[in-house]
């Protein structure tokens, strides 16, 4: 009887770790579970890209009277309207860069120079920091005395007072790079002229992602380069959609920065292989949109991204005012599913970024080329790197517990996952989607 009791309580016990454990887990997946004033505690600006009051960017198209609801057409599927001779030029207008004239620092009576949205602003030094008179007048009590015995007159204080989530001695390197693998931050300097940004992104039928990208990045990137195709990338025929709503003023807000790009062919060998269709869209994106900007100087900053993912605007403004950063660089980005609110473990690491003079003259102007990181195999590589003087090593903003932006999978209404399933090319599937070019998944210890 004793033995039968103690293998019972074992059992028990047994039972009640297993409870535990379980509740344990259930616990942990919920931490997984994004709400969204953590999305508030990642940028503002993003919040304001799915939270603001508008009415949705994709068009609502109300369904005919009599038709059985179950099978109604996708939205997406509907024909444009009849093109305009006025926007027949639509992709092949030029785009003409300008310089940014915003102020983004502001110099200090002491001779400091600070980043003005990461700074503090004091009317006085810091209590500690001022020039000390000797007979300590000023502030009634007596002088502390120098350190040095030396007559040379104590240095003003002139660094900047930093807000939380700014680091550096102007107060204007975000936590994402603070926070990055980036070798050279001792090296990192405030520019004279900032550079102008161009965001490249192929648009299939991810609308209202791509408007959370013009509120996220609209006021640091000088142009967005934005290509459709009247093929699916399975090379079956498509509307013009992003075209249309261009045209109807969906897009009026952020029009002056957007250069559209048509791709009216579908590559040889497409259907066989969806890869070459995906690598064709990056390498058309990049060469007719670069060909179209006017004013594109060497050292402006060209990113090109998947319209699913989303650099965040810090990041992306650091890289537009500073030197001393090394090239290419990548983005670590926080992996959701489905939609915002399904947060995934890890990160997607995606390399998108370089100068337009690496562009050229390492990747032949070629987008794909650029997302697959091998940059050190080009043949330009080490003529680049002799040429500018500095050595090119890859970095990545942000880190796995540090996000530089957000790559959401498959975020669209039922009708939308269902047009990116007989749009998709062949190849491409939910489980591993974006993996081939987008990046490397890493899984943080959370």
């Amino acid at each position: 009887r004793m033995k039968m009791r103690r293998h019972k309580l074992f059992l028990t016990l047994c039972m009640a770790g297993l409870c535990l454990i379980s509740f344990l887990h259930f616990l942990k997946a919920l931490s997984y579970v994004t709400f969204p004033r953590e999305l508030a505690s990642l940028s503002p600006n993003l919040v304001y890209s799915f939270f603001w009051n508008n009415a949705p960017v994709t068009p609502q198209v109300s369904p005919e009277p009599g038709g059985p609801e179950f099978l109604r057409t996708p939205l997406y599927s509907h024909s444009p309207l009849p093109p305009s001779r006025a926007s027949e030029e639509l992709h092949k207008a030029e785009f003409v860069l300008q310089e940014d004239m915003s102020e983004y620092f502001v110099h200090t009576k002491a001779g400091g120079v600070c980043f003005k949205p990461g700074t503090r602003m004091l009317e006085k030094p810091p209590a500690g920091r001022t020039d000390e008179r000797e007979d300590g007048a000023a502030s009634g009590r007596p002088a502390r005395k120098p350190l040095s015995t030396s007559g040379t007159k104590r240095r003003k204080w002139v660094e900047c007072v930093c807000l939380p989530g700014w680091h550096g001695p102007s107060c204007g390197v975000p936590t994402v790079v603070q926070y990055s693998n980036l070798p050279t931050k001792d090296r990192l300097a405030p520019r004279e002229v900032p550079r102008r940004v161009i965001n490249a992104i192929n648009i299939n039928h991810e609308f209202d992602l791509l408007d959370a990208r013009f509120h996220e990045l609209g006021d640091v990137v000088d142009a967005f380069v934005v290509c459709e195709s009247n093929f699916t990338a399975y090379g079956e025929p498509r509307p013009l959609k992003f075209r249309e709503m261009l045209l109807n003023g969906s897009f009026d807000y952020i029009r002056h920065k957007v250069l559209y790009v048509f791709l009216d062919h579908f590559p040889p060998g497409g259907r066989q292989d969806g890869w070459i269709a995906d690598d064709y869209l990056r390498t058309f994106l990049t060469r007719d949109g670069t060909s179209r900007l006017r004013n594109l100087r060497l050292d402006d900053v060209f990113i090109i991204d998947d319209a699913d993912e989303i650099p965040a605007r810090d990041g992306v403004l650091f890289l537009k005012l500073y030197d001393g950063w090394t090239e290419p660089f990548a983005f670590h980005m926080r992996k959701s599913l489905y939609g915002f609110f399904w947060k995934q473990p890890g990160t997607l690491e995606v390399v998108s970024g370089c100068t337009v003079g690496m562009l050229r003259a390492v990747y032949a102007t070629d987008g794909i080329r650029l997302r697959r990181r091998e940059y050190y195999t080009m043949p330009g590589f080490r003529q680049y790197e002799n040429s500018t003087g500095h050595i090119l090593v890859q970095w990545s903003l942000g880190s796995p517990l540090h996000f530089a932006g957000w790559h959401c999978s498959w975020c669209f209404t039922p009708e939308g996952i269902y047009f990116k399933l007989v749009s998709a090319q062949n190849g491409d599937f939910p489980a591993g989607a974006t993996t081939r070019t987008s990046g490397t998944s890493t899984t943080s210890g959370n």
